[in-house]
């Protein structure tokens, strides 16, 4: 069997704690780490292997561009932060400036593996991505709304005393302030969940909010990002055809066209096999053309 390679370029707070969850689950025979701070990504390889005596016999390594070669899949969590006084504009572009040297020198080297973009604004910086790439769409991924839903998911198991896994529940759009929750589809075995309109409010304020509060608390949102984005590597590397919230391009979903947004799509090894188009309501159709149009709008600002 041939070995299985991932790459994660970008190890700060996102980028070190996914390679270390991917460690942890054994998803990959190598794990490649590229950081612009070649210092850090060679003491987090470092202090990885430390810990192999305890775990399998995956081979890490703090690397450059060109151990994208053979890569199964490169995640890119790499960007700027936002600095005082800037406009969230302003950091698009720097991010689209920093996203367009990474992308130069990943094309050098693979042409074939999945591109897994973690990096916010997720959806635009994907479409950014699949535009500088030229590959096929399926194969550049966005994280999208799959920590939104799972966030979702937990607050409503949270109310009704039920493991979040057995809700099913979906929230879809932008992963951001423009996200939607899928109320008229969410249910338990089945049956609709009997929430009042207050209490659902409640349940998306703190799914949409979450970030900020985390962030407020400790600075960065990490652990549940890392295990989302090692959902969706478990997915594509064992060709599991799993269904998952992620940001794909968009075309003539319920009218929405040339977009990345997060919505429930089948994942196995070719990336996004297919985009499932959920029944919703029209006041959800209303708010999801909402959430494209202030995308395609943040796009054209940019000139993407």
């Amino acid at each position: 069997m041939s070995k299985t390679k991932i790459v994660v370029i970008g190890v700060g707070a996102v980028g070190a704690t996914t390679a270390y969850t991917l460690l942890l689950r054994e998803r990959a025979d190598e794990l490649v780490l590229i950081d612009a701070n070649k210092g850090k990504a060679k003491g987090d390889a470092i202090d990885m292997n430390h810990g192999l005596p305890f775990l399998g016999r995956t081979k890490v390594w703090a690397g450059d561009y060109e151990d994208c070669r053979d890569a199964n899949i490169i995640i890119i969590t790499a960007g700027a932060a936002q600095k005082p006084g800037e406009t969230r504009i302003d950091l698009l572009k720097r991010n689209v400036d920093i996203f367009d040297s990474i992308m130069t020198e990943v094309l050098k080297y693979n042409q074939d593996g999945v591109l897994l973009i973690a990096s916010n604004p997720v959806d635009i910086m994907s479409y950014f991505t699949l535009h500088k790439s030229k590959w096929p769409a399926n194969r550049v991924v966005g994280s999208g709304t799959l920590l939104d839903s799972a966030r979702f998911r937990y607050l409503i198991g949270e109310e009704l005393g039920i493991d979040p896994r057995s809700v099913h529940a979906h929230i879809i759009g932008e992963h951001g302030d423009s996200e939607l929750p899928v109320w008229s589809l969410a249910n338990v075995a089945g049956t609709r969940i009997p929430f009042d309109e207050e209490t659902k409010e409640r349940i998306f304020t703190s799914t949409r909010d979450a970030a900020y509060e985390i962030i407020s608390a400790k600075g960065a949102t990490y652990y549940a990002i890392a295990l989302a984005l090692d959902r969706i590597c478990t997915a594509i590397l064992r060709d599991e055809g799993a269904v998952l919230n992620v940001s794909t391009l968009l075309q003539d979903y319920h009218g929405v066209s040339d977009v990345y947004l997060g919505v429930p799509c089948v994942v196995d090894r070719t990336g996004v096999r297919e985009v499932l188009q959920l029944e919703i309501s029209d006041g959800e159709r209303e708010k999801l053309h909402r959430s494209a149009q202030k995308l395609k709008e943040l796009i054209q600002s940019i000139q993407v």
